[in-house]
């Protein structure tokens, strides 16, 4: 026996004084038994029991309650459908428990335009792959480069003013040269299809024989489908959740009552992403959706069953075991756990555990997806054979302060003290997968200038990618002046630029970086203290340049919010939706997978706490150093005149 492991005789070590480092070595304690009968070792027998009864009589184990252990139980539940679906403030539609919920509230109009230049080229040159595969495969690729011709994209102007945000970029210069004559837009044939239902798939492309043309129209009603599926989109701006002046989604739901009424369930302030029944807040003042969606109320989808079940004691990971001689998994450590006197959720979890852990019992039953569930009572039999009603908590006349409340829904607008005890089972998926924002924009204060900024961080381009913002607006405005020293070589004539004699000048205003949206306090209609904040715009001002100073505009589908509008509209936010700690807001594609294998794929929003104030630079009326730095074709002007 190795002697550095296991010790064969202690009583010898222990009589010699034979001390030996504990730190590496140890030894174990083991029933040894002497005969080759295992039963009596096997019996873990106590030589003192009358310790241990002392024990649990010290402890109170011995105090017994006039109660017996539940055997059987039957439970009484009435269910309900959810029937009604509202975005916003827009008219009610019917509700479609076929898609995930997530996928109805969250989705968001894909940007394929944005200044006046084409966006998301990833997604048309797949549009126009996908359509030129399905004239092939019906036998029409004759007429493939007539598509490609009427469907096309063009080459950007270098010297243009109006193509500088794509030749400001040279990947995205390269990748437009690249497939201008050689690709085709399919966006722009979906888009041509669906704005009016007498267009048709052949108008304007030449050389299409009236023979193909229903077959084409046929291929026109597949494209859409396809597309459709592909991507979740709103139908319209009024079936978007989004409510962009608060930064967050607001929807509502309803199902009836089963006495010609609805329970509608509003949520206000979704932005998360982890949607469920505590999104929803009950509003008994809210008017019937179905009344609001100009419709009559559905069938009464209520049902009521009656299901017995044998009662069994909840178990979880680590559970202290209610018994004195009973091994216990060590993976769990209560003793550890060490709560701050601010820490309740560790307490609760805590007194769960250690106290009440074998008074709660499982009720095992299936309810369908969309579902409400309001039980009526639960009728439980102990093993003495008696039977006890149980209502759900809160439904009596208690105080508020006095109710039990959890997995509750807050009732809104009603001053009946019964609780909403309604179980939710909305049709939510477990897992969404976020994707890379195309937009990310943090909204700070800026005390020194007084102010709210708005900056893009990621600024999506044309090709579908996005690019860091300060990047984005420095090359934009580089391309800028680029584009005026063409036009000066040309011949434009510009302002006199007179020598600098003095060393220092004065400056009327310092600007700020192009990715640096300003919203500014204006007071809210019909109210003189009330303030909100407006989008604005910084002057873009290129030194030598004619032309009156453009308007700096967002490049972001979330800042941009009312100016692709003919005419263009404001945008305001509420002043308390901007904290001292800022508002980062992003934008991107999630991804999902449906109970039935389905794949969901929309854009969709999410808002977090921002990290702080910040500065923006701007400044009014400073006295610097005089800049003698020019533009080369600036310069050789000058020195001309």
């Amino acid at each position: 026996m190795n002697q550095l492991i296991a010790i064969e005789n202690i009583d010898e070590v222990l009589t010699r004084k034979l001390l030996l480092p504990t730190i590496v070595m140890w030894n174990r304690l083991e029933g040894r038994p002497r005969r080759d009968d295992f039963v009596r070792a096997l019996r873990a027998e106590v030589r003192d029991p009358l310790w241990m009864l002392s024990k649990q009589w010290q402890v109170g184990e011995f105090q017994g309650d006039d109660a017996g252990s539940p055997v059987f139980a039957k439970v009484h539940i009435d269910t309900t459908r959810i029937t009604r679906y509202r975005p916003g403030a827009a008219a009610a539609v019917e509700f479609d428990d076929g898609t995930p919920l997530e996928t109805t509230v969250e989705q968001r109009p894909i940007n394929f335009f944005g200044h006046e230049h084409l966006l998301s080229l990833d997604i048309r040159l797949a549009m126009g792959r996908q359509w030129l595969k399905l004239l092939a495969a019906d036998g029409l690729s004759v007429h493939a480069a007539s598509f490609i011709v009427a469907y096309g994209f063009d080459e950007p102007d270098p010297t243009s003013r109006s193509d500088a945000f794509v030749t400001a970029h040279a990947t995205v210069w390269q990748t437009v040269a690249a497939i201008a004559g050689r690709a085709m837009d399919g966006a722009a044939l979906y888009f041509y299809l669906k704005a009016d239902p007498t267009h048709r798939a052949h108008d304007g492309v030449a050389g299409i024989a009236d023979a193909d043309k229903p077959a084409i129209d046929q291929l026109a009603e597949r494209f859409i489908v396809w597309y459709e599926e592909l991507f979740h989109q709103p139908l319209a701006d009024t079936n978007d959740a989004w409510n962009g002046a608060q930064l967050e989604y607001q929807f509502a739901v309803s199902s009836p009552t089963g006495d010609d009424d609805e329970k509608v369930m509003v949520a206000d302030e979704y932005y998360h992403g982890h949607l469920d029944w505590y999104s929803l807040d009950v509003d008994s003042l809210a008017p019937s959706l179905a009344e609001a969606g100009g419709g009559t109320p559905p069938a009464d989808p209520t049902d009521s069953f009656t299901h017995s079940f044998l009662p069994v004691n909840v178990q979880f990971d680590g559970m202290p075991n209610t018994r004195w001689w009973t091994f216990e998994d060590s993976r769990t450590s209560f003793g550890d756990i060490k709560p701050d006197t601010t820490d309740i959720n560790k307490l609760l979890l805590m007194e769960f555990g250690l106290v009440y852990a074998n008074d709660w019992f499982l009720v095992p039953f299936q309810l369908p997806v969309g579902s409400l569930a309001n039980i009526a009572g639960l009728a439980v039999t102990n093993v003495f054979g008696e039977r006890t009603w149980v209502r759900a908590s809160g439904t009596g006349a208690d105080e508020d302060w006095q109710r039990w409340a959890m997995y509750n829904l807050t009732v809104a607008g009603s001053d009946d003290v019964a609780a909403d005890t309604t179980l939710v089972l909305l049709p939510t998926v477990p897992k969404v997968h976020d994707g890379p924002p195309l937009d990310d924009v943090r909204l700070i204060r800026d005390e020194v200038s007084n102010m709210v900024w708005a900056v893009e961080k990621w600024i999506p381009l044309a090709t579908g990618r996005s690019k860091p913002g300060h990047e984005a607006g420095t090359e934009l405005a580089k391309r800028f002046e680029t584009i005026l020293d063409g036009e000066i070589d040309g011949g434009l004539v510009v302002p006199d630029i007179p020598e600098a004699a003095a060393t220092v000048r004065y400056e009327l205003m310092r600007g700020v970086p192009e990715n640096w949206i300003p919203f500014i306090p204006v007071h809210v209609d019909g109210n003189n203290r009330e303030i909100q904040l407006q989008r604005a715009s910084m002057p873009r001002i290129i030194i030598g340049d004619p032309n009156p100073p453009e308007k700096v505009k967002p490049r972001t589908g979330l800042m941009r919010l009312g100016l692709d509008e003919t005419p263009p509209q404001p945008y305001f936010v509420h002043e308390e939706e901007v904290p001292r700690a800022g508002v980062r807001v992003t934008q991107g594609f999630q991804r999902t997978r449906w109970h039935d294998g389905r794949v969901f794929t929309w854009v969709g929003v999410r808002k977090q706490t921002g990290r702080g104030e910040g500065h923006s630079g701007l400044v009014f009326d400073r006295v610097t150093p005089t800049n003698r730095q020019v533009r080369p074709a600036l310069r050789r002007f000058v020195d001309e005149t």
